[in-house]
């Protein structure tokens, strides 16, 4: 399999994330068309069936459209709506977490904040 994987997640999970990389990063923009399934299919050399699975499940969520015989474009709010979920996975993937063993350590609020400030601030040196 192609290094661009990552062999532990499924395929049509990666395709459909690294669209909605494209979109988040204003790589791809709301109206723009999109990589068609037969583009992807070559460009990643998968299976048709696995890409049309996670394009698909982008066109069911409202974040691609197809218009027939054209393709499949960018849907109005599609960047909205994908910050936001993912902001919902933030908080439930690592937020939930921290706060809980915060709250174990006797950590305040305020330390966590310096915590985190501290942290962000290493990153840009």
């Amino acid at each position: 399999m192609s290094q661009l994987f990552d062999e532990n997640k499924p395929l049509f999970l990666q395709i459909r994330e690294k669209i909605e990389d494209q979109i988040v990063n204003d790589q791809l923009k709301e109206g723009e068309q999109a990589p068609s399934t037969t583009q992807l299919v070559n460009f990643y050399k998968i299976n048709h069936a696995t890409v049309s699975k996670g394009v698909n499940q982008l066109v069911d969520e409202g974040i691609l459209f197809k218009k027939r015989g054209i393709g499949m474009f960018v849907a109005e709010g599609a960047k909205e709506k994908l910050l936001e979920k993912r902001k919902n996975a933030f908080v439930n993937d690592f937020i939930v977490g921290l706060v809980q063993e915060a709250d174990k350590l006797g950590i305040s609020d305020e330390e966590i904040i310096e915590f985190i400030k501290k942290v962000k601030g290493s990153d840009s040196k």
